[in-house]
Parts: C-alpha cells; sequence; structure tokens
C-alpha cells in the first residue's frame, strides 16, 4: 500500500529556481551541466529506481540478508539489480573521468541519492558507501593505488566499505586494537576485528575494498597514532587483476531492526595486506573525508524516508473512507469521507510536506556549496563553501535523520492500524529510518560537533557563512509588504539563535558541559531558522510565480510555507527557553536516583 514517484518538479525546482544553476555551471568542467542535461539525468534515475528498486523493498526487507558459510547472500533480485544499476552507468556520475567516471557535480549524485533512498534504503547503502570510499582513495591514496582500484569501484564491479568500530570502541575510535605491521616492500599487515561494518560483505561484487582505521607499533595512543589503510577482500596485482583470497573474512551478520537487506558485519582481519592512505598517523584526517560524505549521505537517506512516507500516507488519506468532516459531508456520493478532510490528517501531512521539502532545499544548499569547495577556481571561495559545507554537515545529518523518523511515524500514524501491519509496508520505514539516527555518528554526538568544534572554530567564522547570508535577506526583503507575514517571524528566530549562540558561547568558557547540555536543543534551534531562512524563499518564489500555468504549484508553496511559520517554526521559542536554563537541572541530579 505504500507508494512512490520521483518528486521531479520539486527537485528541479530548488536546484534551477531556488539555487541558480548558474553557479554550478560556472565551476571548471561543470560548462556543459545545464539544467535540462540534468532534468535528463534524474528523469531516468527516478525510471529506473520506481521500476527496479522500489518493488524490491518490500520483498527485501522480508527476506534480509543470508549468512552462510562466512559468505553473504543478498535478498532475490538485489543481485540483478544492482547489475542493471552499474550496467546503466549510475555509480559512475561522480567519479573522475581519468578513472572511467562522468565527473558531474556532486549535487546531481546527491539528488540520486534521495531518490535511491525513497525507492530501496538497503540498497543505496551499498553503491553509497562504494563512493565515499572512492572519495578518500582519490584524496590520500598513491597514484599506483588510484590506477589499481579506482577504475573498477568507479564502475561498481568492486564496492568499498568503511571498517571504524569494533567492540570497545564506536565515537572514542582512540581505543581501537586492531594492528597494522609494516613489511618489507612497503605494504602493511592488518590484524584485528570491526563490527557494525555496512556491506561489508555481500554478494553483488566480486571484490571488496575496506578502508580500514588501525594502529602501527609505537604508534602514540588515541586518536593520534591511528592510520588509515586500504585493505582489499581478494587481493590485486598490479595490472589490476584479482588474485588470491587477502585475510578478510565476515564472522558473522547483525539481526537488525530495520534495513534487512543491507549486509552489517563483523569482519575479521587475519595478516591481510593493506596499503597506507595519507599520512602515517594521520588516519582520522583522511577517514573523515569518507565519514563526512557519508554524514552527509545519511541525512539524504532520512529526506528520502520523509519523502516516500509522505507520498504514501497522502495517497492512503485520499482513498481511505472514515467518518464525515466536521463542517459537513463533502462526498455525499460515498459512504464517508476520506480521512483527508480532517483537520489532524491535514495537520500531519502538512508537517510532512513542510519538514520533507525545507530538508530538500536544506541539502541542496550545502550541495551546491560542496561543489563549489571542490571546483571553484578562486582559492577564498572554495575555502567559504567548505566553511559552509563544515557548519551545516552535522545539521544534514542529525536534523534531516530526526525528520525521517518523525515523518515516517507520522505516515504510520495516518494509515492507523493499517500502517501498523507489516504488509502494508509503512511500519518498514518507522523501522528502517531509526538506524540514521544512529550510525555514522549518534545524532547527539552531532550535535556536540556543532557546537564544541563548528562554532568556536577559527572564532566563528564558520557561523559567518549562516548568519551573513540570513541577515542581509531579512534587510532585502524587511519592506515587502507581502512576504511580512514570513520576515517577521524569521527574524524574532533568527534573533533567538543570535542569542543563544553569544550566551553559549560565553558560558562554554565558564562551564563546557553547559554547551553540551544544549547541544541537541541547539541544533534544532539551528535546523528550524536554517528551514525558516529556506522557506521565505521559496515563499518569494512562489508569490511571484502564482499566475503562470503552474499556478498551483507555486500557490502550494506559499501555502506550505504558511503553515511552516504558523506551525512549525514557533518551537524556536521552547528550544530558546530550554537552552537558557542552563545544565543545572541535568548535572546536579543525583547519580545515585538513576
Amino acid at each position: 500500500m505504500t507508494s512512490y514517484t520521483t518528486p521531479l518538479r520539486d527537485l528541479l525546482f530548488v536546484y534551477s529556481e531556488l539555487l541558480n544553476p548558474a553557479v554550478i555551471q560556472a565551476l571548471p568542467g561543470y560548462e556543459e551541466v545545464t539544467p535540462e542535461l540534468v532534468e535528463s539525468i534524474l528523469a531516468e534515475a527516478g525510471k529506473f529506481c520506481e521500476e527496479q528498486l522500489f518493488p524490491l523493498n518490500r520483498s527485501g526487507d522480508e527476506e534480509g540478508c543470508r549468512f552462510e558459510q562466512g559468505r553473504v547472500f543478498t535478498p532475490e533480485g538485489f543481485k540483478a539489480a544492482y547489475a542493471a544499476f552499474t550496467e546503466a552507468g549510475w555509480t559512475t556520475l561522480q567519479g573522475h573521468p581519468e578513472y572511467g567516471g562522468q565527473g558531474l557535480p556532486k549535487y546531481i549524485n546527491i539528488m540520486l541519492e534521495e531518490i535511491i533512498s525513497s525507492a530501496n534504503f538497503s540498497f543505496g547503502l551499498y553503491p553509497g558507501l562504494t563512493g565515499g570510499a572512492c572519495s578518500a582513495i582519490n584524496g590520500y591514496a598513491s597514484e599506483e593505488l588510484k590506477r589499481r582500484f579506482l577504475p573498477k569501484m568507479v564502475a561498481g564491479e568492486w564496492s568499498g566499505a568503511m571498517c571504524l568500530t569494533e567492540p570497545q570502541c564506536g565515537t572514542d575510535l582512540g581505543l581501537l586494537r586492531t594492528k597494522a605491521e609494516p613489511q618489507q616492500d612497503g605494504s602493511y599487515l592488518l590484524s584485528g576485528s570491526k563490527m557494525f561494518i555496512t556491506a561489508g560483505e555481500h554478494d553483488l561484487t566480486e571484490n571488496i575494498i575496506h578502508l580500514v582505521l588501525a594502529r602501527t607499533p609505537g604508534a602514540p595512543k588515541g586518536i593520534k597514532g591511528i592510520s588509515l589503510f586500504l585493505v582489499p577482500k581478494i587481493s590485486v596485482r598490479d595490472d589490476g587483476k584479482l588474485a588470491a583470497p587477502n585475510g578478510v573474512s565476515c564472522g558473522s551478520i547483525e539481526q537488525k531492526m530495520g534495513i534487512h537487506a543491507s549486509s552489517t558485519c563483523v569482519i575479521n582481519f587475519d595478516a591481510a595486506q593493506g596499503y597506507l592512505l595519507g599520512e602515517l598517523n594521520q588516519g582520522m584526517e583522511a577517514m573523515f573525508v569518507m565519514m563526512n560524505n557519508e554524514r552527509l549521505a545519511v541525512g539524504i537517506q532520512g529526506l528520502g524516508i520523509g519523502e516516500v512516507a509522505y507520498q504514501s500516507a497522502v495517497a492512503y488519506a485520499r482513498e481511505r473512507l472514515q467518518g464525515r468532516s466536521l463542517s459537513g459531508t463533502k462526498h455525499p456520493d460515498k459512504p464517508a469521507d476520506p480521512i483527508l478532510v480532517h483537520p489532524d490528517v491535514r495537520r500531519m501531512l502538512l508537517t510532512m510536506r513542510a519538514y520533507g521539502e525545507g530538508n530538500r532545499a536544506l541539502v541542496g544548499w550545502v550541495a551546491r556549496e560542496l561543489d563549489r569547495s571542490l571546483r571553484h577556481p578562486d582559492p577564498r571561495s572554495r575555502r567559504d563553501a567548505a566553511d559552509c559545507v563544515a557548519l551545516m554537515t552535522p545539521i544534514v545529518k542529525a536534523f534531516i535523520t530526526d525528520c525521517g523518523f518523525e515523518l515516517a511515524n507520522l505516515g504510520m500514524q495516518v494509515f492507523g492500524g493499517h500502517g501498523y501491519i507489516r504488509e502494508n509496508g509503512m511500519e518498514q520505514y518507522v523501522r528502517d529510518a531509526r538506524i540514521a539516527q544512529i550510525y555514522e555518528g549518534t545524532n547527539g554526538i552531532q550535535a556536540l560537533d556543532l557546537i564544541g568544534r563548528k562554532l568556536p572554530v577559527h572564532t566563528g567564522r564558520y557561523l559567518r557563512h549562516f548568519f551573513h547570508p540570513v541577515k542581509a535577506y531579512l534587510e532585502e526583503k524587511e519592506n515587502d509588504a507581502g512576504l511580512l507575514v514570513f520576515v517577521l517571524p524569521l527574524a524574532k528566530a533568527f534573533g533567538r539563535l543570535q542569542q543563544a549562540t553569544a550566551w553559549l558561547a560565553q558560558k562554554g568558557m565558564e562551564n563546557p558541559e553547559e554547551m553540551g547540555a544544549a547541544a541537541t536543543e541547539y541544533l534544532r534551534l539551528f535546523a528550524l531558522v536554517a528551514l525558516g531562512y529556506l522557506w521565505l524563499r521559496m515563499a518569494d518564489l512562489g508569490i511571484r510565480n502564482q499566475d503562470g500555468d503552474e499556478a498551483v504549484f507555486y500557490r502550494a508553496k506559499v501555502d506550505t510555507a504558511r503553515f511552516y511559520f504558523e506551525r512549525i517554526l514557533p518551537q524556536t521559542g521552547a528550544l530558546f527557553a530550554s537552552i537558557m536554563s542552563g545544565s543545572s537541572t541535568m548535572m546536579q541530579f543525583n547519580d545515585e536516583a538513576f
């Protein structure tokens, strides 16, 4: 009973109208990336995902992955779908042309990731991890390693996985125990065990390239002694041909609450040959390239889940007949009115819509800045764009995955009892969405990253790339009578964010626990203001385009913006009050009373 159609019009609205496509087209190498080309790519991507991936979503959840004698088998249909996915070239979109990629903007691949996440969350994890691994290899591997590994990975013939977590260390990677012994030929032999490794073992590709954090003999303690290694499941000769198995094995797969079609593995390394990426003892720097890539990707997973939950809930609300409208019968020819007429159902659907479309705009903004950070010819512009991406990454990861879970829950609530029944498909989205709030750094960790690292760095330089454009746009529109209903509440919310930021900066120097106690609420306050800024811009576009052929589309933008400003943005007042109350209610509570 779930349904999904690629939101092509809205993806293009953000790319081509809210965000100026000329900004990306002006970047070196992207001159031919016209809006028309982007539209054709997304249309084909949507068709593929709707026809080949979406039908496998529920069956993949029901069957799950199988672990037999050290091997992992994905659900029926996944291997064929992956072969079709690679044959169509979807793994090559953002790959470097030198290694067989199309060299297209990251933003296009990010839109593809949203579509895949809506159609089949679990499937998307396999190519998604590979793309992140390629980014780290491209940034830190030697030219010889790039030539040996990247062509097959870009083509999707080989996949990638990220091996960080061990039983005794998750967030605190300084506690890891995996060892890397240097060899005469410059390689290393790795021994140890990693857990919670997404796509660590499967049957979709002939080889899996693991990026592994490990410690060499005599390395400094903590994270300063961690190095990053490329470790193939099957050894690869200098000519790129496969050789013998490489001492990498899967010990088990986890039995999870959701994403059953994604293999989550215990991976053991037994004197497995690996190759150093980047500098010795500088592994976290290299791994953060992949981690930050994956944190953005996880936020997009939340966006994708929210979209398919919304579409499914709307379809159900149009068809489900229950009761009569409070203001009088709307469909006298039917035994009851569709539940779409009821205020509370409309509240849930509009909440889903307002968050979903706002989050898509936020992702688009960050994606554009990501491309600018990598391609802009001016070093200062690259730095400014990178600052923006760094600031917004924890917000995208945490807030949008929180929304993904919230929207999936709301969608299930719209379905009522039928949403709780497995065969109708909605409860799967709730289970699948929940992991996104946990992996790649829990959302609490993202909040600490925002408030403890991103805010104070370079005396608040990162903040300027959000505060300045918001302030400038509010000043530009403060005398626009048609927008005052949006400008005034956003100005108040923005003022709360500025005041909370200044207060926390002062209190944090006196007592770091003040920042820790406020972190989660501060991140949400920041995100709600960010969405308010983007909804103001979307409302402005909607008002200016209400008389054309797409009047219904643009009027819906204005009406959804009004709902956001009247029903969601007021949360900032409560969040501000909670932040300003301080840490004492938490930290002075008696430990023995817990």
